[in-house]
């Protein structure tokens, strides 16, 4: 199988490889066609965000207004802050230009001269990677003022590189903005939206550094051939992440509808000492954990697992053998989400405390008989009640996971626990989930 993003290619990063193998020439075709052309390329292919959302790119692209009096600007999240997500470094390494020229043709779409990217703070080795990428392209002319002479044309763009200070929550686009002005990363209320009111108060279009780097084979291949691979309504390759308890945990580029047992047993070489797998998280920390055995034939693209009631999120594919102790897993899980709040909402700054006291109290011992229901109650009122996604990713691990593994959760309560009398449905609002909880 050709691989988009991580193609087999000794010293790919190079920018004179990079060229010999046809680099910089997608940025040459997309700037003999007008920006429309190129959106509705992007759009007919399929290509949809690897960022969690799994939104239509092409169609995101299309949201910048055609004319305004404002400057417009593209950002390019690489903050990659979630668990289990470790992808977007891969990029940064070992195909930095092909990144590159994704953000100048997806410039030239929106009609932006300016674009940051935004990396995550602790990722120094990987910046200056990156960096270096950019200073060979700049000392090339195929980026900045110098491209109106290298390309003929009167479009230029600089690209400008953001390190981030460390906040998990400054990968929701709106905070990632708040940030790059130098302030608090605290997500905005929405509407107005990035396209209308982004940067500096200014139209701003935001994509993920996987999903940009897909862009020049579209444009140099055509949107049929992209199309053509992988799940229909889901098309492409995807950097699966798979990490836990397997034998080869990495990155592995496959296409979209790959079978979920396939990567952990054809890839990254199976669960060690041959032990059934319990839990798997299929998208990185915040997507909807599921049942060992309830994988069997599922997918990896964003409508099979929604179907399956979890979401493909990162493509971050954490992987629980039998012998692992699921309340310590989703105790440490809800730590996590307890320190990145921003604390700027109510139901997620005092929830995720609640939460994490109580399923700390599980893990020590001295739960009470009433504390599933409590804590499960807790992730109820925080879910769909916060600014930005963050307060769904801390829920939704505390209430899937106890959903689908409750007698764990009942193993560690003393024998005066008495079950709920009836049961309650919950509807994911953004995924669009319905599931059953007890």
């Amino acid at each position: 199988m050709e691989k988009i993003v991580l193609p087999d290619i000794e010293n790919f990063h190079e920018l004179d490889v990079y060229k010999k193998h046809g680099g910089y020439e997608a940025i040459r075709k997309a700037l003999a066609q007008t920006p429309d052309e190129v959106i509705d390329t992007v759009k007919k292919s399929g290509l949809r965000g690897r960022g969690g959302a799994a939104f239509s790119t092409g169609l995101k692209w299309s949201f910048m207004p055609k004319t305004t009096d404002k400057p417009k600007y593209l950002c390019v999240n690489g903050d990659e802050s979630e668990p289990g997500s470790f992808k977007d470094r891969q990029i940064f390494e070992y195909n930095p230009h092909q990144l590159i020229e994704g953000i100048l043709i997806a410039a030239y779409a929106i009609g932006s001269n300016n674009a940051y990217v935004y990396i995550r703070g602790e990722y120094h080795k990987w910046i200056r990677l990156l960096q270096k990428a950019l200073d060979d392209a700049y000392a090339e002319g195929l980026v900045g003022e110098a491209m109106k002479k290298t390309y003929g044309t009167n479009f230029h763009v600089d690209i400008f590189i953001h390190k981030g200070a460390g906040a998990y929550i400054c990968g929701e686009e709106s905070a990632l903005m708040e940030s790059i002005e130098g302030k608090r990363g605290y997500p905005r209320v929405k509407p107005p939206f990035p396209a209308q009111n982004g940067l500096w108060g200014c139209p701003t279009t935001i994509n993920n550094i996987e999903t940009l780097t897909n862009v020049p084979a579209i444009i140099n291949k055509g949107w049929e051939w992209f199309a053509a691979i992988g799940a229909e309504r889901h098309p492409g390759t995807i950097l699966y992440g798979v990490s836990g308890h397997v034998n080869k945990p990495g990155v592995y580029e496959l296409p979209t509808g790959t079978l979920l047992t396939d990567i952990i047993y054809n890839y990254a070489g199976g669960v060690p000492g041959d032990k059934k797998i319990k839990c798997i998280i299929p998208g990185g920390s915040s997507m909807p954990p599921l049942r060992g055995d309830s994988i069997e034939g599922l997918r990896m693209d964003a409508e099979s697992l929604k179907a399956a009631g979890s979401s493909i999120g990162t493509a971050g594919i954490m992987v629980m053998d039998e012998d692992t102790d699921l309340v310590k897993v989703l105790a440490r899980i809800t730590r996590f989400y307890y320190i990145e709040s921003c604390g700027q909402c109510t139901p997620c700054r005092e929830g995720t405390g609640w939460m994490k006291k109580i399923l700390d109290r599980m893990v020590a011992g001295k739960a009470r008989s009433s504390d599933i229901d409590l804590v499960v109650n807790v992730a109820s009122n925080i879910d769909g009640n916060t600014i930005c996604a963050l307060g769904e990713a801390a829920a939704w691990p505390v209430m899937y996971m106890i959903e689908r593994f409750r007698d764990e959760f009942e193993a560690v309560m003393d024998n005066t626990y008495v079950p709920p009398i009836k049961n309650k449905v919950h509807s994911m609002r953004q995924t669009k989930i319905t599931v059953d909880r007890y």
